[in-house]
């Protein structure tokens, strides 16, 4: 029996109601629709990340479907060797590799990787924004959140019956108060440029505006709810935004003004002052029954040094942060006797599990997400407020792997640092010599 050659080779043929439904869908993925949908979901991220953690995930994951069929895979993976995108997906591969010398369950290994995971959308963010003119949307969105909560956050102050959620803070509508002053700080150091520039361009009534509203977040922060962490990295941001932008004499005004200032709230704020003074309350506590937050910090530091002392190069491994503590716990008592998956510090955090390598690949990446906002644009400097708020901030705390936190870094370095390498690109483009020969036309 012979066969026909065609036959065993014939070409796999879609129906033409599929056929159709194919070619209408690649008209739409490389349509202005498509991509002002993808915008818009990015925009709806920003906005909710101050109010809510499930409608932040479900857009995050929405925004990923979205954005995929419209990647040119090419040029993404030529964005790949840049290390601000390679260094957090070599920190989460680590991640995933440290599920394999980890004693314990698998559900606790992968649990592990979920606080890194949201790394993987850098790249992502990195890329769509270079080629996307719409990333001033997403920041005046969150602005515009930060600023609505804000309101909200003085009013529940005086009437907590309208609090949205139960916290335990008073003047904080939702979430905790870390979260709340950690948006506050990064909104009124952003608005920080705006404010100078209209001021420079003589636009007086926008930069009064700009400077009020900068003020209003302060303010919130000192009489209402405070990170005590946010007056450390505000400190810092202050004199990087005066040494950057102003020059000798101004930026000696601004500082002495500061200090003055500072010295008149520390007078007339009954709560700023509590806040200071209970650290030395904490540091005195010898359990948990109280405020005992300096002290358990202490005693999480130091016992976390000794699990990095006990496998410094590779770490025990992703997860292994709760098991170290209650291995170390057996017969204690007091704070000696917390078991705790968090140290309260982003280095020990990561030194634990993944030990000095992890502790490398981290500060390599910190310093590539500082050197991709060296620019003078805004969104450079609201890049670089992103990302040393949380520098700092991680000296007290784990916030790259803090949701809230966490996800403001990856979307601060994301969408600021698309933003900055297209006009660092556009830069360079404009800069680039024409070749020999050839003239531009007067017209």
């Amino acid at each position: 029996m012979t066969v026909e050659s065609g036959a065993m080779h014939a070409p796999t043929r879609l129906s033409p109601r599929l056929s159709h439904w194919l070619d209408r869908f690649h008209s739409w993925r490389r349509s202005a629709t498509w991509l002002l949908a993808v915008d818009g979901l990015a925009v709806m991220m920003a906005a909710s990340l101050p109010w809510s953690t499930s409608a932040t995930s479900i857009l995050v994951g929405l925004w990923v479907i979205v954005v995929a069929p419209i990647i040119d895979w090419e040029a993404f993976g030529r964005d790949l060797g840049h290390p601000a995108c390679v260094l957090p997906l070599l920190l989460l591969a680590l991640a995933v590799l440290g599920t394999l010398w980890v004693d314990g369950p698998w559900a606790v290994r992968l649990h592990g990787i979920k606080p890194v995971a949201k790394l993987l959308l850098i790249p992502f963010l990195l890329y769509h924004f270079q080629q996307t003119q719409r990333g001033a949307w997403v920041l005046i969105a969150f602005l515009a959140s930060c600023t609505l909560l804000m309101f909200l956050s003085w009013i529940v102050l005086f009437v907590p019956g309208l609090k949205l959620a139960h916290t335990v803070s008073a003047g904080v509508p939702v979430k905790n108060y870390i979260d709340q002053s950690q948006e506050f700080a990064l909104c009124a150091f952003a608005l920080a440029l705006p404010a100078l520039i209209a001021w420079r361009w003589g636009k007086w009534k926008l930069a009064a505006g700009y400077l009020a509203l900068a003020l209003a977040f302060i303010a919130n922060m000192l009489f209402v709810a405070l990170a005590r962490t946010a007056l450390i990295y505000m400190a810092i941001l202050l004199v990087l935004f005066a040494s950057r932008y102003l020059g000798r004499r101004p930026m000696l005004a601004l500082l002495a003004g500061a200090i003055v200032a500072g010295s008149l709230i520390w007078t007339h704020s009954p709560y700023l002052r509590q806040r200071i003074g209970d650290i030395g309350v904490e540091y005195q506590a010898r359990d948990i029954s109280g405020i005992a937050s300096t002290a358990q910090r202490l005693t999480y530091w130091r016992k976390s040094i000794k699990f990095v002392a006990e496998a410094p190069l590779l770490g025990h491994g992703t997860g292994s942060i709760k098991a170290q503590f209650e291995r170390d716990a057996v017969g204690q008592t007091g704070l000696e006797a917390e078991m705790v998956s968090n140290p309260h510090n982003q280095t020990l955090a990561v030194a634990v599990q993944w030990g000095l390598l992890g502790v490398m690949l981290l500060y390599a990446m910190w310093l590539n997400h500082l050197l991709l906002f060296t620019g003078r644009t805004l969104a450079a400097w609201i890049g670089l407020v992103v990302v040393v708020q949380n520098v700092i901030s991680s000296l007290l705390n784990s916030h790259l792997f803090d949701f809230h936190e966490g996800w403001l870094y990856v979307l601060g370095v994301g969408i600021a640092g698309g933003m900055s390498l297209h006009a660092s690109r556009r830069r360079r483009a404009t800069a680039m010599p024409l070749p020999t020969g050839v003239r531009l036309s007067s017209g």
